[in-house]
């Protein structure tokens, strides 16, 4: 869904604080993507970000205070589910946007969710970022019915959404293929003729 490479600082502009967050935030992804969740420190961090680490450690505690406040601005970015006039339109250009920034090297959206699996702050940060977006992304299917593109079948909400994206991450992610400029589109074909046919529903 919405890219997170954006920085903090376009984020939450305005007042020290949110200066200080952003620097910090910025940080976070850039030893993230340079080093990975292992290489993650409070020092590091403060260094990077130009930062007493005392500031640091004031308001985030710990590593995984970090992880899961950097996830949390993930979700902030000012972000809207596609809109091309087509639910198969729709899906698939939220495909593209997953693959892009799944392909990017460093991937800090790999990096995010690598990190969330050793900290159970970042864990429920990322659970409620992901609800968040599928909650978001329901439109598409409230235009699709709207327009009458599932013939009387409204499919779960969620359920389109998994099974359509669900195969990018699986190939990019798990088996680490090369990237398919056809995938996107192929993934939501499926999805919609399955949602069609009624093999969604609720």
């Amino acid at each position: 869904m919405a890219d997170p490479q954006s920085t903090a600082a376009d984020r939450r502009p305005g007042g020290r604080t949110a200066r200080v967050r952003a620097q910090v935030l910025d940080a976070v992804r850039a030893e993230l993507e340079e080093h990975g969740h292992k290489g993650l420190t409070m020092e590091g961090v403060a260094t990077r970000a130009g930062v007493h680490r005392a500031t640091v450690y004031r308001r985030w505690r710990d590593v995984g205070g970090l992880l899961a406040d950097t996830i949390a601005a993930a979700g902030e970015i000012d972000w809207e589910p596609p809109d091309t006039g087509s639910l198969q339109g729709d899906l698939t250009r939220l495909n593209q946007e997953i693959q892009e920034s799944l392909v990017v090297r460093p991937s800090f959206a790999i990096a995010l969710m690598a990190a969330s699996f050793h900290s159970e702050q970042a864990a429920q940060a990322q659970k409620r970022l992901w609800a968040d977006r599928y909650a978001q992304c329901e439109v598409l299917v409230d235009r699709a019915v709207a327009r009458g593109e599932l013939s009387g079948h409204r499919p779960d909400a969620r359920s389109l959404l998994v099974a359509a994206t669900a195969p990018v991450y699986h190939e990019l992610v798990l088996l680490r293929s090369d990237p398919d400029p056809q995938l996107p589109e192929r993934a939501a074909r499926a999805a919609v003729l399955a949602a069609a046919a009624g093999g969604l529903a609720p």
